[in-house]
């Protein structure tokens, strides 16, 4: 059956890793992905080693299957009008070049718009295309910084910390997919195309969510809490003999099934500083502290089949390698191999009817250069030769 958005075509002119991350998943929902890139050195992620896998760099494979690789220099003249072919026939474009960039080439929104009002045209930025930071360029570390994003992140009593991922990447890239996905929707009954405007920093607010709420509406100010949670108790991780774990009671009901089944201490339900959430917040500390007492001298694995008896959600803290290879993510298909041997993550995205596409390994730099040329633009022999003696695409 096809994908779900089989005959979508994308243009995309987008690196590193918010757009990519975007046309990844519109790849992986069977649109067709024109991945541009420079052709000296191609997409930055691809020299991003260690480590690498045969030459390239993982960071590169993580986010850039199912897409073909044009290795094309649109600085040039010739090289701009491909482009404008390009975007003549595709339904989508997506860039992340600094602001101005491509409005230098003629390749910015409202060129290409002139020649297809149907054009989904995606701009990714640090800080917008529009504001006082509009020209500033965009990198994940310092967006995290200024978002507050790492002020909520490390322990309570040491310093911030950014999140293990370039988390306002991945957020932009996700609400940018979201955003053409709507657009692609809204062409269906208007018949025309739009410019979507998606900024690192708006999404990583954003993402602030229930944190903002409190600091917006209730005037509480925000801070660290480690692995413990500002508004329930317990819900932190605690160590055990063996291995630290996650503990996340929700309710009194669970907390409650945690005293009574788990450790066996009925009296800490009903002590009067923790009968309710609110009291527990108020006394965390002394109630960690006891938690910790119980379950300290208790395997992981026992801890958490006890609260998995009484419908209490609890984890262990793996490793990412513990996490690959368990056998969830394999029932999940949650990695795949490719045909040459490397091995991926899959996408989360399950469909009852118009599954996503069957992953295809991450283009080699201008792997698929002369093939778009020619079954797109129809480019004969010859020309493919001069483009290639000119240096316009490799």
């Amino acid at each position: 059956m096809s994908a779900p958005l089989d005959g979508i075509k994308v243009l995309d002119l987008s690196r590193v890793l918010a757009g990519p991350w975007a046309t990844m998943t519109l790849g992986d929902l069977g649109a067709e992905i024109w991945k541009i890139e420079n052709p000296a050195d191609g997409d930055e992620t691809r020299s991003w080693i260690p480590p690498a896998y045969r030459g390239t760099a993982t960071y590169y494979l993580a986010v850039n299957r199912n897409k073909s690789s044009l290795a094309l220099d649109f600085r040039t003249g010739q090289g701009q009008e491909i482009v404008r072919e390009l975007a003549a026939r595709a339904d989508v474009l997506v860039e992340n070049y600094l602001t101005g960039t491509l409005a230098r080439y003629g390749l910015d929104y409202e060129s290409l718009s002139a020649i297809n009002p149907r054009l989904i045209y995606c701009s990714f930025s640090g800080y917008g295309r529009t504001g006082s930071l509009a020209t500033r360029a965009g990198y994940d570390f310092v967006i995290q910084a200024e978002s507050g994003l790492m002020s909520l992140n490390g322990e309570a009593s040491g310093a911030p910390h950014k999140f293990g991922v370039a988390i306002s990447d991945l957020l932009a890239g996700n609400y940018g997919t979201q955003a053409i996905l709507a657009a692609l929707f809204a062409r269906e009954r208007t018949g025309k195309g739009q410019l979507i405007d998606i900024a690192l920093f708006d999404a990583s607010v954003a993402a602030l969510s229930n944190v903002a709420s409190a600091s917006l509406n209730a005037g509480v100010k925000a801070k660290r809490y480690g692995n413990a949670h500002a508004s329930i108790v317990p819900y932190q991780t605690f160590d055990t003999a063996d291995a630290p774990f996650v503990l996340a009671c929700a309710n009194n009901r669970q907390f409650r099934n945690v005293c009574v089944s788990v450790i066996d201490r009925p009296e800490l339900a009903a002590d009067p500083r923790f009968s309710t959430n609110t009291l527990r917040v108020e006394n965390r500390e002394a109630l960690a502290a006891i938690l910790n007492e119980c379950f300290a001298s208790r395997t992981c694995d026992d801890v958490i089949a006890a609260c998995e008896t009484v419908n209490v959600p609890a984890g262990r803290v793996r490793t990412v390698e513990e996490v690959l290879a368990s056998p969830e993510v394999a029932e999940r298909g949650m990695v795949y191999q490719t045909a040459g041997g490397a091995r991926f993550t899959g996408s989360p995205m399950h469909f009852s009817d118009t599954p996503v596409r069957q992953p295809s390994a991450p283009p080699a730099l201008g792997e698929q250069s002369d093939v778009i040329l020619r079954t797109v633009l129809g480019y004969d022999d010859t020309r493919l030769r001069d483009l290639r003696a000119a240096k316009v695409i490799a």
